[in-house]
């Protein structure tokens, strides 16, 4: 509030000049016995009229009420003296106790008087302002003040006008303030709090605000419903806590307090209270016709009140949306009031009325109905909402006994009627008539569905595509549009309950029955068992087989004899139980039983051939450990011999030396290979040239097989003592014509191709 001017204060008003002259400015109040109370010192006045022309406080005049001196409300606000007045004889208020609930108010201020209304509603305007709107203060501490207002000589409680707009809640620092921060002020530490009813704090004031209160509420309308030509005593108080310190203020706007003619708050749909289609809403004025004249007026499209030609009534019956004004004047005291309202109607409800059929599992006339299969077709408006079904209109009219069950109701008699409550958003409604009949079209007996058990494992279990595996045939010669679903018992399908979904695979193997409800719309066409029936196929010794094919041969593949039908994977004209096959590959056939149930079996033939040895790879001249790895071609499963038992592998272990004859024999049958001679060497490890004709000489036995080679013969001086080739017979122990000494000797084996053997023997005599 930034404006050098303040507001005037005017102590020196009697309690008669600020009640009739200022306060109210209606010739439609009659005012009696008006009294004043508040600071017990001489020249103290704390109530009075103030004027705020120049400034920007928004009243231009009034009455102000406060819990120091009057004068005290005088801008500028001045922090440094803003705790106020302290007056220890000054005493609160009793009622004001009561009606806000405090024990221990001071320094009351109060005017009040009695008064008779012409119309029903009473009103003015007002600001509450305080110093205790600073600092941590709104969080803990607040001034109190009530409007109070009871009819005049009654012993009931006061009913207090100064509250928060659509609450109970006192006006008040602490019920009206914004969010207060946590602070620490002189050392100690205050938690704050957080904001309430903030849009109602016009905001904290400064050294240049008009009045001198730290803080004020945002202009606020008291006001209350009374019977006209009724007394009615009104006490405007306002009272300090019991600190007695920062004193606060109430503001009463000049000319403000009005009687009103009051029809309400508008029934619009914005307030979800819009008056229902088709129903009049009287516009009651509530006055009496001998005493007011009236005028009704609605706005037209200018926004502009335009008087309603011929009417003049104490009501009016309100037929289309508008906003709506009435005058009342009453000659007799020269009193003008009005009343204005907005009045929106809803839009109308459609409903339909329609019939249920229901299938009947006993022919009784008696079903269980699922009503709210017919909801879209009652309600046909997204926008509204079925409000339940009801078994008499009266019930449905009033919202009471509602079927409990809509999904499982259980009609009363044949063809009866039941009622649905169609609803909008603002509770409007219409009621439809629902029907409730038995069908009587009816669906002939159905063939069994049969299917073949088409998984690994022939247990009778296997899922149906109940669209496409059994629909079809229930559908057919039937009327179009019908829907087929699905249940596992008779029961489940006239309810509607439990249903299938449309892959199913059986529970009970081999044969199941389940029933197919066939509906039209919302109603039961009718309701048919059909039988599942899966048949088993497993044929013995259908395993996937494979066969050897020796190459250049021919086979025959083969089932048993006895099938519907064969079909071999190798021609569409293939249907005898066996085919010739000379060709390596991937073979299968498909049989039929008499249940059309197929079952297929599949062949690998694997080609087969005689291994063709190419090379033997000889590990020699290493005594327990010489070894042969036979080399082959072929594309069969092969054994392999060295002129022994056959083994699997091609590689002979601790082989003695010597000439061996290898093969390779087929294991699928298709023959045997050619025949490899080998030669294993090895040198003698000791001779002893005795004459005894046993070992007289040292050589390798078989060695002339072998490529060219030249081995020589070295005593352990490294002394050359015999060489020999593939012309030689051996060495006899003797160099130079003399025999050598036992003793060992070294030798190195050279081939043509580069092989090198070395080795030691021992001469023995």
């Amino acid at each position: 509030m930034m404006n050098a001017q303040n507001i005037s204060v005017d102590p020196s008003k009697t309690p008669t000049d600020l009640v009739q002259n200022i306060l109210i400015n209606s010739a439609c109040i009659d005012i009696q016995s008006i009294n004043a109370s508040g600071d017990p010192r001489p020249g103290q006045t704390s109530y009075g009229s103030f004027n705020a022309s120049g400034t920007n406080f928004p009243f231009p005049s009034g009455v102000v009420l406060t819990t120091s001196p009057s004068l005290k409300a005088q801008g500028p606000y001045d922090e440094s003296t803003s705790i106020g007045v302290k007056v220890v004889t000054w005493n609160g208020d009793q009622d004001l106790n009561k009606a806000i609930g405090i024990n221990n108010s001071t320094q009351a201020t109060v005017l009040e008087f009695d008064f008779i209304a012409s119309t029903n509603m009473i009103s003015f305007n007002y600001i509450f302002a305080s110093n205790e709107y600073q600092k941590f203060f709104p969080c803990n501490f607040s001034d109190s003040f009530a409007f109070l207002i009871k009819e005049a000589g009654s012993t009931e409680d006061y009913k207090n006008l100064a509250i928060v707009p659509n609450t109970t809640i006192a006006v008040s620092a602490t019920t009206v303030h914004p969010k207060i921060n946590p602070s620490v002020i002189d050392g100690n530490t205050h938690s704050g709090c957080e904001a309430a009813n903030e849009n109602y704090f016009n905001g904290y004031n400064t050294d240049s605000s008009p009045i001198n209160y730290a803080g004020q509420t945002k202009v606020m309308t008291a006001q209350t419903e009374v019977i006209p030509e009724r007394k009615y005593h009104l006490k405007l108080v306002i009272a300090d806590d019991e600190t007695r310190q920062y004193n606060s203020a109430v503001f009463l706007e000049a000319g403000s307090f009005i009687s009103k003619i009051n029809f309400g708050e508008d029934r619009t749909i914005a307030n979800n209270n819009p008056v229902c289609f088709g129903e009049n809403y009287v516009l009651d004025t509530k006055l009496n016709p001998a005493l007011f004249t009236f005028s009704w007026f609605k706005k037209d499209n200018t926004n502009n009140y335009v008087q309603i030609p011929g009417e003049s009534g104490a009501t009016y019956t309100v037929t289309s949306s508008g906003s709506y004004r009435v005058e009342a004047y009453r000659s007799s005291l020269n009193c003008s009031a009005n009343g204005e309202i907005s009045v929106e109607f809803t839009p109308e409800i459609t409903t339909t009325d329609t019939s249920l059929l229901q299938c009947d599992d006993n022919n009784d006339g008696i079903s269980i109905f699922n009503l709210t299969k017919v909801s879209t077709i009652v309600n046909n408006n997204s926008q509204n909402t079925t409000q339940g079904y009801y078994e008499t209109l009266a019930d449905a009219q009033a919202k009471t006994n509602a079927i409990l069950n809509p999904e499982n109701y259980v009609n009363k008699t044949s063809n009866q009627i039941v009622f649905a409550r169609i609803q909008n958003g603002s509770g409007c409604y219409d009621t439809a008539q629902v029907t409730l009949g038995i069908t009587t079209t009816t669906i002939p007996d159905q063939n069994p569905i049969a299917k073949c058990d088409g998984d690994d494992v022939q247990d009778g279990l296997y899922q149906f595509d109940l669209s496409n595996d059994v629909t079809p045939q229930i559908l057919t010669g039937l009327p179009a549009n019908l829907v087929v679903n699905y249940f596992l018992s008779g029961n489940d399908a006239l309810t509607m309950t439990n249903q299938l979904p449309n892959i199913f695979k059986n529970t009970v193997p081999n044969s199941q029955t389940i029933y197919a409800r066939v509906q039209n719309g919302a109603d039961c066409y009718d309701i048919t068992p059909i039988e599942l029936q899966i048949n088993t196929f497993n044929p013995p010794n259908f395993g996937e087989e494979s066969e050897f094919l020796c190459k250049g041969k021919e086979i025959t593949l083969s089932v048993a004899t006895g099938f519907n039908s064969y079909t071999w994977s190798t021609s569409a004209s293939d249907t005898s139980n066996s085919i010739p096959v000379n060709t390596p590959g991937d073979y299968s056939v498909t049989v039929t039983d008499a249940n059309g149930c197929q079952k297929t079996k599949k062949f690998k033939v694997i080609l087969s051939e005689p291994a063709t040895i190419t090379e033997a790879i000889v590990k020699d001249f290493s005594a327990t450990d010489n070894s042969i790895s036979i080399q082959f071609t072929g594309v069969g499963d092969y054994e392999f011999s060295i002129g022994s038992d056959f083994q699997d592998s091609p590689i002979f272990q601790n082989v003695i030396p010597g000439i061996y004859y290898a093969n390779a024999q087929d294991k699928n049958g298709c023959g045997i290979s050619n025949t490899f001679k080998i030669y294993v060497l090895d040198y003698p490890r000791f001779f002893s040239p005795n004459g005894d004709g046993q070992n007289d000489l040292w050589i390798i036995k078989n060695i002339d097989q072998m490529p060219d080679y030249t081995i020589s013969i070295f005593d352990r001086y490294g002394k050359l003592i015999k060489q020999m080739n593939q012309n030689s017979s051996g060495w006899n122990g003797i160099f130079n014509s003399q025999q050598l000494p036992s003793a060992d000797y070294w030798f190195t084996l050279l081939f043509v191709d580069g092989k090198t053997v070395k080795g030691h023997f021992s001469l023995v005599r």
